[in-house]
C-alpha cells in the first residue's frame, strides 16, 4: 500500500490559510512573552521609587522572574512531548495571565516577587508556541517562516515599550501590569479550535488523530493529501543516503524513534528522553546549544536592561553619586522605545541571511556584530553614540537569537523536540537570571567598563560555538 510522511503532506499542500491561523495564534503567544520580558525594562525603576528598594531588590525582582522561566521552560518541555503541545499551551497560559493580573493587586515587595515568579514559570513555555508552529510548516520554507514568526516577538517588544510610554503618563504601575497580561489573556477564548501537532500524534504513534489534523490542513488550504496513507516510518532512498551522510550520527534515524518514543511513554520519560539528548547522538549539539542558548539570553536582556541603566548610571557616576539620581522617565521610556525598534532590521537581516549562507554562519556572523558594536561602550559615551550602539547591537542579538530559535527545533526529532529546546531554554533564562547582576549591579556600582567587557566575552565565545556547530539543518526535513 502507499503511503506518506507528514512532510510529505505539509510539502504538498504548502504554507496556506491553515498556518496562517497556528502563526497568529502563536504568534499571539509570542507577543504576550515578549511584553512580559520587556515589562522588567520599567517594573523595577518604578517599583523601587514607590517602595524604596534597593539595588539588590530592584535586581532581583527581574532574576526572579528568569528563574520563574528557567523552571518553566524545562518543566513546560517535558510536559509538551508527554502529553501534547495544546496542554501546555492551555495551562502555560492560563498560568500567566492569571497570574499577571493578580501580580498587578501585589500589596508588598515579597507578594510581588512570588506572583512574578509565577508568571515568570507560565512565560517559560513560550517555547512551546515555537515548537508547535514549526510542526505545521513545509521543509522548503521553514526558515522564512520562522523569522515571520519572530516577528510578532518584536511587536510585543514595541506595544510593551509604547503602552509604558503611554500608560505610565497617566497611570500606575499596576496598570501596566494588568494591561500587559491581556494578550495573553485573549489566547483563552480560540483554544478550543486549536489543532494539535500531526508529527507529535505521528511520534505516539496516533496515525488517526494525525490524518484528522492533516485533513484540517488540506480543507483549509484546499490542497487534496497525497495518495495512500499516513505513516511515520518509511524507509526510503532518501533516508538511505542521510544514513551514509557524514553527519549521519548527527541526526537519529526514523527507524530509531519508535524505540524512543516507547521510552518517553513509560514512566522514566523525562530521564530517557534527556539521555537521548545526551548520547553520543546528540552530545555535541546538545551542550553548544545549551552555551549558546545561554550567551544569547545573557546579551538580550542584558542589553534590554543597559538601554535603561547606562545613562541614568552616567549621570551619577560622573557627579560622585551611587546612584541617587533617579532616571528621567521620558527618557527611560524614549530609548527603550527607540532600541525596540531594532528588533525589525535584525529580523531583515536574519531573513536575508539564514537562507543564502544558512543558519551556522548566519548566528555567528551576527554574533560577533554585536560585539562589535558594544565594544566602544566600554568608555563613556554621550547619550546619543551610546542609543545608536545599543540599537545596532540589539538588531544583531535580536537576529541571531531568531535563527537559534529555527536552528535548535530542527536539530532535534519530534519525540524529544519540546524537552531538548526546553532545557536549551531553561539554561538560556540562567543568561536572564544573571544578567541582572551585571547590568544593573556593576552598573549602579560605576563599572561600566567591567560590566561591557563580561558581555563581550561573552557574545564572542557565543560566536565560536556557533562556528562549532556539527551539523547545518537548512534544507532539512525534521524527524
Amino acid at each position: 500500500m502507499e503511503t506518506y510522511t507528514t512532510d510529505d503532506a505539509l510539502t504538498v499542500m504548502g504554507f496556506g490559510k491553515f498556518q496562517a491561523l497556528v502563526l497568529a495564534y502563536a504568534g499571539m503567544g509570542w507577543v504576550a512573552e515578549a511584553m512580559e520580558v520587556m515589562l522588567l525594562s520599567f517594573l523595577g525603576p518604578l517599583v523601587r521609587e514607590e517602595w524604596s528598594l534597593s539595588a539588590r531588590d530592584e535586581s532581583l525582582l527581574s532574576s526572579v522572574v528568569f528563574a520563574g522561566m528557567l523552571t518553566g521552560a524545562c518543566a513546560w518541555g517535558f510536559v509538551s512531548d508527554r502529553y501534547g503541545r495544546r496542554t501546555v499551551l492551555l495551562f502555560s497560559t492560563l498560568l500567566t495571565s492569571g497570574l499577571g493580573f493578580l501580580s498587578a493587586l501585589s500589596p508588598n515587595y515579597l507578594c510581588l516577587l512570588a506572583l512574578r515568579l509565577f508568571v515568570g514559570i507560565g512565560v517559560g513555555g513560550g517555547h512551546v508556541f515555537a515548537s508547535w508552529f514549526l510542526e505545521f510548516v513545509p521543509a522548503g520554507n521553514r526558515g522564512t517562516w520562522m523569522v515571520s514568526f519572530s516577528f510578532f516577538w518584536t511587536v510585543g517588544t514595541i506595544l510593551e515599550a509604547s503602552l509604558a510610554w503611554v500608560a505610565l503618563s497617566a497611570l500606575s504601575w499596576r496598570w501596566l501590569l494588568a494591561l500587559t497580561a491581556l494578550p495573553c489573556f485573549l489566547l483563552l477564548p480560540f483554544f478550543g479550535i486549536t489543532p494539535e501537532s500531526p508529527r507529535y500524534l505521528c511520534a505516539r504513534n496516533r496515525i488517526s488523530d494525525a490524518t484528522l489534523v492533516l485533513e484540517r490542513v488540506s480543507n483549509a488550504n484546499q490542497v487534496a493529501l497525497p495518495l495512500g496513507v499516513l505513516a511515520y516510518h518509511r524507509e526510503t532512498k532518501a533516508d538511505h543516503i542521510t544514513r551514509i551522510s557524514e553527519d549521519e550520527h548527527l541526526i537519529p534515524v526514523r527507524e530509531k524513534e519508535r524505540t524512543v518514543v516507547n521510552a518517553i511513554s513509560s514512566k522514566s520519560g523525562g530521564i530517557a528522553a534527556l539521555h537521548q539528548l545526551l548520547s553520543h547522538n546528540l552530545l555535541r549539539s546538545t551542550l553548544l546549544l545549551w552555551f549558546v542558548y545561554y550567551a544569547s539570553s545573557f546579551a538580550y536582556y542584558g542589553i534590554v536592561l543597559l538601554t535603561s541603566q547606562l545613562s541614568d548610571a552616567n549621570r551619577s557616576c560622573n557627579s560622585g553619586l551611587i546612584f541617587e539620581v533617579h532616571q528621567k522617565e521620558d527618557n527611560l521610556y524614549k530609548d527603550t522605545f527607540i532600541t525596540s525598534f531594532a528588533e525589525i532590521p535584525g529580523l531583515i537581516l536574519s531573513a536575508v541571511l539564514v537562507d543564502w549562507f544558512g543558519r551556522k554562519v548566519s548566528m555567528w556572523c551576527m554574533l560577533f556584530a554585536c560585539c562589535a558594536f558594544l565594544g566602544p561602550l566600554v568608555l563613556r559615551q554621550n547619550e546619543l553614540l551610546t542609543t545608536t550602539l545599543l540599537f545596532c547591537a540589539r538588531a544583531c542579538g535580536t537576529g541571531s537569537t531568531t535563527v537559534l530559535c529555527l536552528y535548535a527545533p530542527e536539530v532535534y526529532p519530534t519525540s524529544v523536540r519540546s524537552t531538548g529546546v526546553g532545557i536549551a531554554t531553561a539554561i538560556g533564562k540562567i543568561g536572564g537570571v544573571v544578567c541582572p547582576l551585571v547590568a544593573v549591579g556593576m552598573l549602579r556600582s560605576c563599572h561600566q567598563m567591567e560590566a561591557v567587557l563580561v558581555f563581550e566575552l561573552v557574545l564572542c565565545l557565543a560566536g565560536v560555538a556557533c562556528i562549532l556547530f556539527p551539523v547545518e539543518t537548512k534544507g532539512r526535513e525534521i524527524g
